[in-house]
């Protein structure tokens, strides 16, 4: 009789591990895929990795201006490979105070014979600076059309938290300019270039 059960009990126990061996690869990549949203929503929130979220600030404009502090910032432009604009800001460097709010430009140029739209990503240094960078108006709220041979001027109109890190007397803003392919979204753009950062 124990000799018939224990083939049973074998043959059981062998089920029950080989089912765990594929169940244990299949959890691990359904974790790591749910990784990459949960990670770009805690940057979102954060400005972990210079990220910050990219749509318009809704609070309040009445905000503490610190005249003695100044905070140097700096606008840098760059563009995905294989996408041909000539991108730039007209001002590479300002010096703000804290809680006053800004303006400052970027020109645009299609160097094609062809209609193209795009979508700006920002990033910021140090990271810290990112959730305090609060942006009222900017290009990169929304996916951009150039027509061909077209040269145009985005505004980014801003202002930083004077809760900001009394430590932190640099911000660098850089924004990143993707091609929007067919079918492709907002959201894809930005998700991928929160991977290219995050591999830096």
């Amino acid at each position: 009789m124990n000799d018939n059960k224990e083939p049973q009990q074998n043959q059981a126990i062998s089920k029950k591990f080989w089912l765990k061996l594929v169940l244990i690869p299949v959890g691990m990549f359904a974790f790591a895929f749910a990784l990459v949203p949960l990670y770009d929503t805690f940057c979102d929130i954060t400005g972990l990795n210079g990220r910050t979220s990219n749509t318009q600030y809704q609070g309040k404009l009445t905000t503490d201006i610190d005249n003695d502090r100044v905070i140097s910032v700096d606008f840098l432009a760059t563009t995905s490979p294989g996408f041909p604009i000539h991108f730039y800001p007209l001002q590479r460097k300002i010096d703000i105070a804290p809680g006053k709010i800004y303006s400052i430009k970027f020109a645009v140029e299609n160097n094609t014979d062809k209609l193209i739209t795009g979508q700006a990503i920002p990033s910021f240094a140090p990271g810290i600076a990112a959730s305090h960078f609060k942006k009222l108006q900017c290009f990169c709220f929304n996916n951009q059309e150039f027509k061909a041979h077209q040269k145009k001027e985005m505004t980014v109109r801003f202002f930083v938290d004077s809760k900001l890190d009394k430590n932190v007397h640099d911000i660098t803003l850089s924004y990143n300019f993707f091609k929007i392919k067919d079918k492709q979204t907002t959201s894809d753009v930005g998700q991928a270039a929160s991977r290219r950062m995050t591999m830096k």
